[in-house]
């Protein structure tokens, strides 16, 4: 008997050993050999920033376009599923589920910090001026714009349509059936998924080690506890043990409730700042920002700083390179959850709703918060500029009334934020270990949370926020070439859409022959 038989597990053991051994040897190295481990980090960053930037860059890009392609084409009319099938959760559910699994803690850590950072130093300009606010936020929405929405359509359109409407498992590998056919399910298959644990693993792991991080600023804040790695550690340790409630609850009792109650009171938060702080400033700067941030969108999404002197090099390695490699790191997991939670829609409802309803309440979370801070920074008492990037939400809050009740507000956020996306991962790995079953065991669920926080442990030790940016970066870089295979093997798919309904109809007109035939020969008989 097999080592996984003896072991009672539900997984394909290529997958699932292969991936578990090299996680180990990670743990390994960033536990014992931490100060070595965050060396290497450095090396790896420095090797693809100034020789690989410009992939991520292009590569970017090409989802962005590939899906307004796919939303206007012939494609659009097309279901996740049957031609018959309905959506398994109102509109209400299904976009609170993936906004909660796509953007929630790093959106809460960096709403305050990213505008601050790109006022004080931005890439371009002097900073400190109006000019640098306006340029801070549109930066800020470039990054958390239509771009990782885009990569996360890749991904989940193509799981969804293969799984749902081709009958294939839910995994990554079903994704590439129309380039390398039967091969999904052999060493080329068992490679994909693999590639996917990785890039999930390190994407959940960099989320969980944001948002502990920022945890940690909020209860200084609130009950002045001290700000260590030993204090977010333990707090990783309790918090994962949260989520593997969430995990034993399951799907519809768990994620679903949990990311209705942080929708609920992340929506509350919002009303909050936007009512008690500069209302009118933030209606014009909500307009303003989106108008800026569409005009420039082009010129952003291809700006690699070529033109711009010394220094640009780390910025991008720090804010955009880090961000692409983040979503597409991230994009195995929030892909195969929107997949699993969108049977039933058409590709360009799936599009519509994934790109559009997202990017607008991310602009204005982004809007409210960081347009708020750079109000009292520029024409208030300041005081946030000179924190630490996980305090600047919280001094932000300090500076409107009422600010202990909002305060612990975003810590519950940022808490159930963690103990979703935990839970997604962890559903998510075991799905692609155990070769595409969408209810995997529980206990195999668990022991992935429980892998996750261990990562995002020794992220942290190996070098905090520095670390965490340089894993997203490294563990994007395979999947980014995965990423644009998918798009070229989706393409191919949907496009011998027109010729199987062409057979299916030949094929029904001449059953329905044959029968009146039959029939009439019957009627002969007689």
């Amino acid at each position: 008997m097999s080592l996984h038989k003896k072991l009672n597990l539900d997984v394909n053991p290529y997958i699932f050993f292969i991936s578990i051994t090299a996680i180990l040897i990670f743990l390994f190295f960033g536990v014992f050999f931490t100060e070595g481990t965050g060396e290497v980090f450095d090396l790896v960053q420095n090797f693809i920033v100034g020789q690989l930037g410009w992939f991520y860059i292009v590569s970017v890009a090409i989802f962005l376009i590939f899906v307004v392609f796919l939303f206007f084409s012939r494609f659009g009319k097309i279901k996740l599923g049957p031609d018959d099938s309905e959506p398994d959760y109102s509109y209400a559910s299904w976009f609170t589920m993936l906004f909660s699994a796509g953007m929630g803690i790093g959106l809460v850590f960096f709403s305050v910090a990213e505008p601050m950072f790109h006022y004080l130093a931005p890439p371009t300009m002097e900073g400190e001026s109006l000019a640098a606010a306006r340029e801070a936020m549109r930066l800020t929405f470039f990054h958390w714009g239509f771009h990782p929405w885009a990569i996360y359509i890749i991904v989940g359109m193509s799981l969804a349509y293969f799984s749902f409407r081709k009958g294939l498992p839910l995994s990554i590998r079903s994704a590439f059936y129309p380039l390398i056919g039967k091969r999904i399910h052999g060493w080329m298959g068992n490679t994909i998924d693999i590639l996917a644990i990785f890039g999930t693993m390190f994407g959940v792991a960099t989320s969980l080690g944001l948002g502990v991080m920022q945890v940690n600023a909020g209860l200084e804040y609130l009950f002045g506890v001290n700000v260590s790695t030993n204090i977010q550690i333990s707090l990783i340790a309790g918090i994962t043990a949260i989520a593997t409630i969430s995990v034993v609850l399951g799907l519809d009792k768990g994620i679903r409730v949990l990311s209705n109650f942080n929708m609920t009171v992340a929506v509350g938060l919002i009303i909050f700042v936007f009512a008690v702080g500069p209302t009118i400033y933030l209606l014009n700067a909500t307009v303003e920002n989106t108008g800026y941030y569409l005009q420039n969108l082009v010129q952003s999404t291809f700006w690699l700083g070529t033109f711009d002197g010394e220094g640009v090099d780390g910025w991008l390695a720090g804010w955009t390179l880090f961000y692409w490699g983040w979503w597409i790191a991230w994009s195995p997991f929030v892909g195969m959850f929107i997949a699993r939670i969108s049977r039933g829609r058409t590709i360009q409802e799936f599009i519509a709703g994934v790109l559009l309803v997202p990017t607008a309440f991310t602009f204005i979370w982004l809007t409210v918060f960081g347009n708020t801070a750079l109000s009292m920074e520029i024409f208030g008492d300041g005081g946030i500029s000179g924190l630490g990037t996980e305090q600047m939400l919280f001094a932000m809050l300090d500076g409107l009334p009422l600010a202990q009740i909002s305060s612990i507000a975003a810590t519950l956020v940022i808490i159930t934020f963690f103990v979703t996306s935990s839970d997604s991962g962890s559903l998510v790995i075991d799905m692609l270990a155990s070769g595409g079953n969408p209810d995997p065991p529980v206990g195999q669920r668990v022991f992935w949370a429980i892998s996750e926080g261990a990562v995002a442990a020794v992220l942290l030790l190996a070098g905090g926020l520095g670390a965490l940016q340089t894993a997203a970066i490294t563990t994007g870089l395979p999947f980014t070439v995965i990423l644009l295979l998918m798009c070229l093997s989706l393409y191919k798919g949907l496009s011998t859409e027109g010729t199987e309904r062409l057979v299916r109809r030949k094929t029904f007109t001449k059953k329905s022959k044959q029968t009146s035939y039959d029939k009439t020969d019957m009627e002969g008989d007689a």
